[in-house]
């Protein structure tokens, strides 16, 4: 089994894409919390975030070798169809009024696992559509989970400073992001 591997620029851009919706999230804890913020917080927020999303895409990947024989002569197309679904719903959600992720104090244990699980569904989809590509998972999995790491990191904090001025643009960038890289693999594939 021969794999293929992403440009670098393609794994930081997908990392991106996919860390707004924790990013947003880490804001909105922030902001939650910024008159009780403890590094220790922040700190176990942005690690949460990050091992969820590194750890995602190898499940979905790990599911979509299983696959991939069946699927070859349109997995293009699958992974297109993916990673602008994604991008979509992520654009969609940040339209939505009332769709306030705001809660109050910092997250327990449950609230915490429920937001990782829930802003790393999309990154279980792009390791099923890289798998699809013969993409090798290790790196865009540990690129993905570190970006997402920082991200979570600096949101947390610009969440305590500025609060909630720019979170839903967040989310509509990282949806574009996805989409872009989606156009651009079914491009390379038909051409």
């Amino acid at each position: 089994m021969e794999f293929s591997s992403l440009s670098h620029f393609t794994v930081v851009m997908v990392a991106f894409g996919l860390a707004m919706d924790a990013f947003a999230v880490s804001v909105s804890s922030g902001l939650a919390m910024r008159n009780m913020m403890r590094v220790g917080q922040a700190f176990k927020i942005a690690l949460y975030f990050g091992i969820f999303q590194g750890v995602m895409p190898v499940i979905g990947w790990m599911a979509g070798t299983g696959f991939r024989k069946l699927i070859s002569a349109y997995d293009h197309w699958i992974a297109f169809g993916l990673l602008a679904g994604v991008g979509i719903k992520m654009i969609y959600e940040s339209t939505r009024l009332g769709g306030n992720k705001v809660f109050n104090g910092p997250p327990n244990l449950y609230l915490l696992l429920a937001l990782s699980v829930a802003t790393s569904i999309d990154a279980l989809a792009v390791g099923l559509s890289l798998s699809f590509l013969r993409v090798s998972i290790i790196t865009p999995s540990v690129v993905i989970g570190l970006i997402t790491f920082s991200l979570s990191l600096l949101g947390v904090y610009v969440g305590g400073k500025v609060g909630h001025f720019f979170e839903k643009k967040i989310e509509m960038v990282g949806g574009l992001i996805l989409i872009a890289i989606g156009i651009k693999i079914l491009i390379e594939h038909l051409a």
